[in-house]
């Protein structure tokens, strides 16, 4: 009878599979518009299921309005359900959604090594906050994150970048990513360019070109961010990496940091200060943020996604009193707030200090892992590369002279099992640096790195030339 199979033995209740099929029926057209239906009564006897389990059926396609019953007449189908086949998707799902790629060398940049992180204790920490936690936390609890955690990464930035931040100023914030699209959305006003390091992280580029914002492409060198040559045609902001510029590894030296702050200053706008991973500095102690010199016109942006791990999705801004109520009003109308329970477990961390001690010990790892990489480099490679930046950070970008790394180096490459990603990768105005490769190191350890470099010597070998 209306060719109805039904799955005994299926998690689906027998109601609502027959109400499935049925409706399926309808709106493919099996079932047209005005079609009369058997009874319950006729209908359970011909599927051999109980009255009320197809009573059930009726009411479900009755409430949504695909049948039409009246008393003393007998149930009809509804007018107007028929629907064209839909074209097939053109992406299949289970490659859209899918494990990460293992590569045997696996030379991606910003990748902390998470083996290394005390999972245990984290997870100790999360549950004890969460249980302390207020009720009135569970709730909604407003856009600025949670009072512990801020006064906890005020304390820190002080202790740590010699920063003095009152924390009213901070505001947490899903990540470095989302950060910056936020900012977008409250700088960008009638004013809809932004002057951006060149090269610079494509990750962030897309976020501000996502926005509608014109890109100002500003050339950087060994040193960073080139001022001299800044000019200003109605931006709003300039978007920089002072303390370690991705993906070059420069540091702006004092007399730019200077002239870039007169710059914000004589054209009324502001500087987003990305501070990514400049806890991670090997010759030094970590370099004093740009936001120190000017607060008013420096919005400082941090993350604990290289110092902790990726998935923990908490960063935070450093906003100048004049923005807090309009970001308050974005991050309201935007998801309103972090989750509080991650918040709790990172402020109890902070306060303990633990992460300090996290911290130092990743460093003098990382530290000794880019020892050994370049070591490694000049076994392997020989002496056919000049390395760039500063020694800090979580990955290196090697020049190699007369080579040429574009998208189609790095997609033979992968093809390979070998994840590179060439400098140009990252490049607003190309043809620049095409003799650069970013590696990165951070989550590689020195058998890892050997065998990479290993796998990447041959690539390098047969990378067409400039």
């Amino acid at each position: 009878m209306l060719g109805v199979e039904l799955q005994r033995h299926c998690q689906i209740s027998l109601a609502r599979q027959l109400y499935q099929i049925l409706r399926n029926q309808m709106t493919t057209g099996q079932l047209p518009p005005g079609e009369l239906l058997p009874s319950t009564r006729e209908l359970a006897k011909q599927l051999a299921i109980s009255r009320n389990t197809a009573y059930e059926a009726y009411e479900m396609l009755s409430a949504e309005g695909y049948i039409v019953s009246r008393p003393g007449s007998q149930t009809r189908v509804a007018d107007g359900l028929c629907l064209e086949k839909s074209a097939p998707s053109p992406e299949n799902l289970s490659h859209t959604i899918s494990s990460p790629a293992e590569y045997l060398a696996d030379f991606r940049t910003g990748r902390p090594d998470l083996r290394r992180f005390p999972h245990h204790l984290w997870l100790q920490l999360l549950r004890k906050t969460a249980e302390e936690l207020s009720p009135a936390y569970w709730s909604y609890s407003g856009p600025e994150g949670l009072p512990s955690l801020r006064g906890e990464i005020a304390a820190w930035l002080l202790r740590s970048r010699g920063l003095a931040v009152d924390p009213a100023c901070i505001f947490i914030t899903s990540g470095a990513t989302q950060a910056l699209y936020l900012l977008a959305g409250l700088l960008s006003g009638k004013n809809r360019e932004i002057i951006v390091e060149d090269p610079c992280h494509i990750g962030m580029l897309r976020v501000l070109q996502s926005k509608g914002f014109q890109i100002c492409p500003a050339p950087v060198d060994q040193q960073g961010l080139q001022t001299a040559g800044l000019h200003n045609k109605g931006a709003c902001a300039v978007y920089v990496t002072p303390s370690h510029q991705f993906p070059l590894g420069g540091i702006l030296p004092a007399s730019r940091r200077a002239e870039l702050i007169r710059f914000a200053r004589d054209n009324d706008l502001y500087i987003i200060e990305d501070d990514y991973d400049s806890e991670f500095r090997y010759s030094g102690p970590p370099v004093a943020p740009l936001c120190s010199m000017d607060s008013e016109r420096v919005i400082y942006v941090g993350t604990f996604s290289k110092i902790l791990f990726p998935a923990l999705r908490i960063g935070y801004v450093v906003l100048p009193p004049q923005l807090h109520k309009a970001w308050r009003h974005l991050r309201t109308h935007t998801d309103v707030q972090n989750p509080p329970f991650e918040q709790a477990a990172l402020s109890e961390y902070l306060r303990t200090r633990k992460v300090d001690r996290h911290i130092q010990q990743m460093r003098r790892l990382y530290g000794q892992r880019r020892q050994t990489f370049l070591q490694l480099a000049e076994e392997i490679l020989g002496n056919t590369w000049i390395p760039w930046g500063d020694a800090a950070g979580l990955h290196l970008v090697l020049e190699f002279p007369g080579k040429h790394f574009d998208r189609d180096f790095a997609k033979r490459c992968k093809q390979k099992g070998i994840y590179v990603t060439p400098v140009e990768y990252h490049s607003i105005c190309k043809g620049i640096h095409v003799e650069k490769l970013a590696l990165g190191y951070g989550h590689l350890d020195s058998e890892e790195l050997r065998q990479g470099l290993l796998l990447l010597k041959k690539p390098l070998e047969h990378a067409s030339k400039c």
